[in-house]
C-alpha cells in the first residue's frame, strides 16, 4: 500500500501565508479606523486623533483595549447562542474571502521551488468570493433577530434586502468581465492584465469594462453598508442598527468585520479591474532586480492600489449624504440592474463579432 506523500514545506508555506494575511488584515482594519478619523478631520478642517501616540497612531490600540475591557452584556430575552454566533459569523466570512486573492507573483527560490502568494488558487475564485460574501449577511441577520430588539430586527431586514438587491447588479456586471477573460480564476484574470499596455491597448480591465467597473464599485458601497448606502446603521432612524444590543468584543467583531470587508473589497476591485499586482514597465523592472525584490515590489504595488480604494471609500463617506431607503431600492432595481444587463449584452456582441 502506497503511503500518501505529504509536502511539509508546502504546508509550512501556506500556514505562514495565512498567518501573514490574517494579521495583516487585522492590522489594516485596525488602522483603517484611525485613517477614517483622519480623513474626516482633514475634510472638516479638524486635527483628528492626536493624543494617543505620535499623530494619534496609538488610538486604535486604545479603542481596542476599551472594547476588550468593557462589560459583556447578554440581553435576558435574546436567543443567546445565535446572539453570539452573529458577530462570529460576520468575522469568519470577512477573513475567509482573502484566501483566493493573488497577493503577488509566484516567487521562484534558488533551488527552483515555486512559492505562491495565494492561499488557494481555485478555478472558481470569483464564485468562492460571492458565496462567502453572501453568507456574511447571515451574521447581520442573526445578530439583529437574536437581539430581540425591534430596531435591530428592522436594521437586519434592511441589510438583507439591500444585499440581495445589489448582489444582482454586481453579479451581472461581473458576468460581462468574465465573458472577456473566459475564466473564474483570480490568478488567471490578473495574468491577463500583465503590465499595462499590450498590442496597442491597455491591459487593465478598467479600460475594457468602464461601465462594469462603475456598477461593481457602486454595488460594493451597498454590500459594505458604507455611506451613502449605510441604511442598516442609520442612527437617525434605527439608533445603532443591528448591533444595538452588543457590547465589548462582540461589538468589536462587527466593527472589525466591516473594515476587513473594506480591505478585501478594495483588493478584489484592484485585482479585477486595475491589474492586481501588475504595473507599467514591470518586465523591465523584473529584468533589473532580484526575483525576491521584484516580488516585494509587486506586493507593495497591490497594497498601494488597495489603500487608494480605501481612501476613496472614506472620502465618499464624508462627502455624500445618506440615501432614503426608497431611493436606495430604486437605484438598485431600476438603474443598476438594467445598466448591468445592457453592459452584458454589449460585451457579448463585442466578444462574439469583434474579438472572435
Amino acid at each position: 500500500m502506497q503511503l500518501l506523500q505529504v509536502d511539509i514545506w508546502f504546508i509550512i508555506e501556506k500556514l505562514i501565508l495565512i498567518t501573514v494575511i490574517l494579521l495583516g488584515s487585522l492590522g489594516i482594519a485596525m488602522y483603517a479606523t484611525w485613517g477614517e478619523r483622519k480623513v474626516a478631520a482633514v475634510m472638516q478642517d479638524r486635527i483628528g486623533p492626536a493624543r494617543a501616540g505620535l499623530f494619534g497612531l496609538l488610538q486604535p490600540l486604545a479603542d481596542g483595549g476599551k472594547l476588550f475591557f468593557k462589560e459583556e452584556i447578554l440581553p435576558d430575552r435574546s436567543t443567546k447562542f445565535l446572539f453570539i454566533m452573529g458577530p462570529a459569523l460576520a468575522m469568519l466570512t470577512a477573513c475567509m474571502t482573502s484566501a483566493v486573492v493573488p497577493w503577488g507573483p509566484d516567487y521562484v527560490t534558488q533551488t527552483g521551488r515555486v512559492v505562491s502568494l495565494q492561499v488557494a488558487d481555485i478555478n472558481i475564485g470569483i464564485l468562492f468570493v460571492f458565496g462567502v460574501v453572501s453568507l456574511g449577511v447571515y451574521g447581520v441577520m442573526l445578530g439583529g433577530w437574536a437581539s430581540n430588539n425591534k430596531f435591530s430586527l428592522l436594521s437586519s431586514i434592511r441589510a438583507a434586502s439591500q444585499a440581495i438587491s445589489y448582489e444582482l447588479a454586481m453579479g451581472i456586471s461581473l458576468v460581462a468581465l468574465l465573458m472577456m477573460t473566459g475564466s473564474l480564476s483570480l490568478r488567471e484574470i490578473v495574468s491577463q492584465q500583465h503590465g499595462f499596455w499590450h498590442d496597442g491597448y491597455f491591459t487593465w480591465n478598467f479600460f475594457k469594462q468602464p461601465l462594469g467597473f462603475l456598477i461593481f464599485l457602486t454595488c460594493s458601497f451597498a454590500e459594505l453598508n458604507r455611506a451613502p448606502f449605510d441604511l442598516p446603521e442609520c442612527e437617525s432612524e434605527l439608533n445603532m442598527g443591528y448591533h444595538q444590543e452588543y457590547s465589548s468584543m462582540k461589538l468589536g467583531f462587527f466593527l472589525f468585520a466591516e473594515y476587513i470587508n473594506l480591505f478585501i473589497s478594495s483588493a478584489i476591485l484592484a485585482t479585477l479591474f486595475f491589474g492586481g499586482y501588475n504595473f507599467p514597465f514591470m518586465d523591465q523592472v523584473a529584468a533589473s532586480v532580484s526575483p525576491l525584490l521584484f516580488t516585494i515590489i509587486c506586493v507593495l504595488v497591490l497594497l498601494t492600489k488597495i489603500i487608494g480604494f480605501i481612501l476613496f471609500f472614506m472620502f465618499v463617506r464624508w462627502t455624500l449624504p445618506r440615501f432614503r431607503y426608497d431611493q436606495l431600492m430604486r437605484l438598485g432595481w431600476k438603474s443598476l440592474i438594467p445598466l448591468a444587463l445592457i453592459n452584458m449584452l454589449i460585451t457579448g456582441i463585442v466578444v462574439l463579432w469583434v474579438i472572435k
